[in-house]
């Protein structure tokens, strides 16, 4: 099967699309012929040495698949040739078929498309346990989104809703806050004077809670623009910089920082992250969330496609198709 592979910790431009092994049924694996893979910001930072983790070399990157079950091993008790289904890994989905654990793998109801079964997993699955588990965000208070236009700040901006917050989203061009005023968003800004144009949108109060997967200098802003009581939630550093924190604001301001790693938290507490899959499967049947999908790519075309996810080029959720 073909696949796209890392031989090194290297430039995107080095990833290789070449045959790969295909995945056997052993055990309790589940053999998944993919219909649609997630791209996420983190694949683009695994394959060039820069993330969290370093899997052994060669590797397949991809930790979002939706397609159709063709293969279960001996132990599978639950899953059926023929399922529809999706699969979150660590690794291993940019292929054209992907063998998960069991224990990873969730059935998709009908009508959930496989392009917007793969944006509910990280983007949405971030951003709801972001607010859900780490901030305990409350009806009636002020959320600050920030990187508003790209798939995790949408998934908040419209999680935040449906929760019963006051939405601020912050994108950098007019094009993307019209994409963060479409996804909901109360009131849209920009990057330049941050700190002021928060000020005058919650009229000096703060914010009582900032979803930032930017990082930088909008970090600096923000950690200045807080309420008594806030929560800055650490999602990323999508700006390059990782900022240095001085904890007397923290202090005076009466505010947390809060990190928050979603992997890991999916490793953890299992049964939380299948109860919260659970509820936003259930908001987008019902209408009230609804992955924006800003394109559907050939699989051999990831290089490119990362590109653009790590240049924060991208609106919305990309997808890969085999």
């Amino acid at each position: 099967m073909k696949a796209i592979v890392a031989r090194d910790f290297a430039p995107l431009d080095k990833l290789d699309y070449a045959e790969w092994p295909e995945p056997e049924a052993t055990g309790s694996t589940v053999v998944i012929e993919a219909e649609a893979i997630g791209v996420n910001y983190p694949d683009g930072l695994l394959v060039q040495g820069l993330y969290q983790m370093k899997p052994p070399l060669p590797f397949v990157p991809g930790m979002e698949v939706a397609g159709t079950v063709i293969a279960v091993g001996p132990d599978v008790t639950s899953t059926r040739p023929g399922d529809r289904v999706a699969a979150l890994s660590t690794l291993g989905s940019y292929a054209e078929k992907v063998g998960a654990p069991e224990a990873a793998v969730m059935k998709l109801p009908a009508g959930l498309s496989g392009e917007d079964a793969c944006a509910l997993m990280c983007g949405y699955g971030t951003s709801h346990h972001a607010l859900k588990q780490r901030a305990n965000l409350r009806p009636g208070e002020t959320l600050c989104v920030l990187g508003a236009s790209g798939a995790t700040g949408i998934a908040a901006i419209q999680i935040g809703k449906v929760m019963g917050a006051k939405v601020i989203g912050v994108a950098s061009s007019a094009e993307k806050r019209s994409i963060a005023r479409d996804a909901g968003a109360d009131m849209v800004i920009g990057y330049d004077h941050l700190k002021e144009s928060l000020k005058e949108a919650t009229d000096g109060q703060g914010v009582d809670v900032a979803f930032d997967p930017v990082g930088g200098e909008s970090f600096d802003a923000l950690a200045r623009s807080m309420a008594w009581g806030g929560r800055l939630l650490v999602i990323g550093f999508a700006s390059g910089t990782i900022p240095q924190f001085p904890v007397n604001l923290a202090l005076v301001k009466g505010f947390g920082v809060i990190g928050v790693f979603w992997g890991t938290f999916t490793r953890k507490e299992p049964k939380t992250y299948a109860e919260n899959m659970q509820e936003l499967i259930g908001w987008y049947l019902a209408g009230k969330v609804k992955p924006v999908i800003e394109g559907v790519y050939p699989l051999a075309d990831a290089p490119e496609v990362l590109k653009r996810v790590l240049g924060r080029g991208a609106t919305g959720k990309l997808i890969l198709k085999p």
